[in-house]
């Protein structure tokens, strides 16, 4: 991997290596766009195959996290974190102190939250070492868990999609096939289960399947959950599981799910559409966990502003697959148009203040 030619193409300001060999630590920190505000994204941490692996992620992940905020008027950039460890590792505290310092070496330009592999107790061992993280316990005066309104905004761009492909944004008897069932897929499917769809789930944690189990989903394996006869398919797993390969195989009429970065090329939105699958873009549906750390910014945290605005996914999600459809182009292609503008227009009046 080139990574300069990488960063360069993508329009990356840049990459943090953290090493500190004493402790094990092994991390990145990837910085997108901080034009229409510091970058922010959640800390994964996960035991990658390779080095390129976890950079590559990091890379991808904090460019969705710049159109996330973008599209949902925030005024915020797009970074991410991630560390190369065993979420399981021994010496967790140690690690996360270690890379907290390497945010706080930013002063600013990166804010933290959680991700996959990390929790709020993480936080707070970060919050020990630099003050630039956000989505901490209430009761330290933050906005709490993220997947709570993330799994609402998922949970409302799948009604949004369903009112595209069928006429109604009713979900009752709807069968919604879960990739992953974490923290947010657990938040969309208690909204699912309450609106009377029905579930099948897949998740490589026996813990995640015996929650799941206990709501009353199905079960089934892993690569199974392709091939479900489902109304919705919802990638709530890792990204890059929506490609050539898997596309053929869904038997849906609509793709929304809470994982990021869920197509592995810009290839697979076409895919998608041309098999007549209504596709929610994710980083549109699964804005609620980003909106609502955003609230906790500059500000006392006021949950019920972060919902109000979560709330908005639902017209976000209508007005994207209006404008596909009138312009004949993909869902994917509608938000990203989206998320550009708003950049442009920031960077264009920023260049009107310089010249006066």
């Amino acid at each position: 991997m080139d990574i300069f030619k990488y960063m360069n193409k993508h329009g990356h300001e840049g990459m943090l290596v953290c090493s500190e060999p004493s402790v094990g630590l092994k991390a990145f920190i990837a910085l997108h766009d901080t034009t229409l505000g510091p970058g922010c994204g959640g800390t994964r941490m996960w035991d990658y195959a390779t080095e390129e692996d976890a950079m590559l992620d990091a890379l991808r992940l904090s460019e969705a996290m710049t159109y996330k905020s973008a599209a949902a008027g925030l005024a915020l950039g797009g970074g991410k974190g991630v560390i190369w460890a065993d979420p399981h590792s021994s010496n967790r505290e140690v690690l996360l102190r270690a890379y907290a310092r390497h945010i706080d070496s930013l002063n600013g330009r990166y804010i933290t939250t959680t991700d996959v592999g990390t929790t709020t107790l993480d936080l707070e061992m970060i919050r020990l070492e630099t003050p630039h993280v956000v989505g901490l316990p209430t009761e330290m005066g933050g906005s709490g868990s993220t997947s709570i309104l993330t799994g609402l905004g998922v949970y409302l761009g799948m009604k949004a999609c369903a009112k595209s492909a069928w006429g109604s944004d009713s979900l009752q008897g709807r069968v919604v096939a879960m990739q992953g069932f974490g923290k947010v897929a657990h938040e969309t499917a208690t909204h699912l289960l309450r609106e009377g769809a029905s579930l099948v789930a897949t998740d490589v944690s026996r813990k995640a399947m015996e929650e799941a189990s206990g709501l009353g989903a199905s079960i089934v394996d892993t690569e199974a959950i392709y091939d479900v006869d489902c109304d919705i398919f919802s990638p709530c797993a890792l990204g890059g599981t929506l490609n050539a390969g898997t596309i053929p195989r869904l038997n849906c009429a609509i793709v929304a799910g809470g994982a990021n970065n869920q197509l592995e090329s810009e290839q697979d939105g076409k895919r998608l559409q041309d098999r007549g699958v209504v596709y929610a873009p994710d980083y549109i549906i699964n804005a609620g966990g980003i909106i609502n750390v955003s609230c906790e910014i500059g500000a006392n945290y006021n949950e019920a502003r972060a919902r109000q605005i979560t709330e908005r996914i639902y017209d976000t999600m209508r007005d994207l697959l209006n404008t596909a459809q009138q312009e004949e182009i993909t869902t994917a292609e509608a938000a990203n148009r989206l998320a550009q503008m708003r950049i442009s227009s920031v960077q264009a009046l920023r260049e009107v203040y310089r010249a006066n």
